[in-house]
């Protein structure tokens, strides 16, 4: 193998991750437009309680799967999940696309940061200038409760990355999303508390199932699988594109149309991701077997 070729393992989970980034900008972009029919909290709860069925259906979870462990942290993802989309599409209503992406980067940097070693952690730093760039805190135009609920949104995202990884170790397959999910869907729905009415309409359900779909079902699913294959710093950096993808599918489907600094930013951040994808190779992790009780 070259010396400079990432590992099999990283090339994989960094695709994986990509994908899901992708999936997530153009689901964000989705639901803003189901915002005047149900507000961004209706709007993200819609997304996760369908996900959440989908999810149980065609997985069916297996009490089995799961140790005591597990299972608790599972449902601890599942309300940590339910916290964060709540918080960034409160955000999203608030700021840019892109500029929501790029605060919410910050709960990932952090983790990035804190479990970097050596050499690895130039790539956090860079990602970190790439976010300042996007967030301009300098100019102080930014909407502070679309901050506010952004930066909630970080802190969560960074739980929501640890979290998935310590249950990815331990359960086999898609068990542990269907347990979290249909728990993120319940927490959203009671805080969201949209009009049935609404929501069961029937171009309204179309919208919630396709948008279930496409976020969280499809990179959730491939988030699990990339954090078995990458190290949570690898992870978090190249979640660092997120604010860069946020750019480009805001300007594309909101026109939201960023400026040379903004573009700056999605360099800076680019760099960091390849180079966090170079270092992120993670050794196989077997989930460990669940006790018969």
């Amino acid at each position: 193998m070259s010396r400079l070729a990432p590992p099999t393992g990283a090339r994989a989970g960094a695709g994986m991750a990509l994908a899901a980034i992708l999936c997530v900008q153009i689901g964000n972009a989705v639901s803003v437009g189901l915002f005047d029919d149900v507000g961004p909290a209706g709007a993200g709860a819609l997304r996760l309680a369908w996900a959440g069925v989908l999810l149980l259906v065609v997985v069916r979870p297996r009490l089995s799967a799961f140790s005591r462990r597990a299972l608790v942290a599972s449902v601890v993802l599942g309300v940590v999940t339910g916290v964060q989309t709540l918080c960034f599409m409160a955000a999203v209503a608030r700021l840019p696309l892109g500029t929501a992406s790029a605060l919410g980067f910050l709960g990932p940097l952090g983790v990035a940061v804190a479990r970097g070693r050596g050499a690895g952690r130039a790539w956090p730093a860079i990602a970190a200038a790439g976010v300042l760039l996007l967030t301009a805190p300098w100019q102080g135009t930014v909407a502070a409760d679309g901050i506010a609920f952004a930066l909630a949104s970080a802190a969560t995202w960074a739980a929501y990355i640890l979290l998935t990884q310590a249950v990815g170790d331990e359960v086999a397959g898609l068990q542990a999303l269907a347990v979290s999910i249909p728990v993120a869907g319940v927490v959203a729905l009671l805080a969201a508390r949209p009009e049935p009415g609404v929501v069961l309409a029937p171009h309204m359900l179309l919208a919630g199932i396709g948008l279930a779909i496409l976020l969280p079902a499809i990179p959730y699913a491939l988030e699990l699988l990339a954090l078995r294959r990458l190290t949570a710093t690898a992870f978090g950096t190249l979640m660092s594109l997120e604010p860069a993808v946020g750019l480009v599918v805001g300007l594309l489907a909101l026109d939201q149309t960023p400026d040379v600094q903004a573009v700056a930013g999605i360099l800076l951040v680019v760099v960091a991701g390849i180079g966090a994808q170079r270092d992120g190779a993670r050794g196989a992790a077997v989930p460990a077997p669940a006790p018969a009780y």
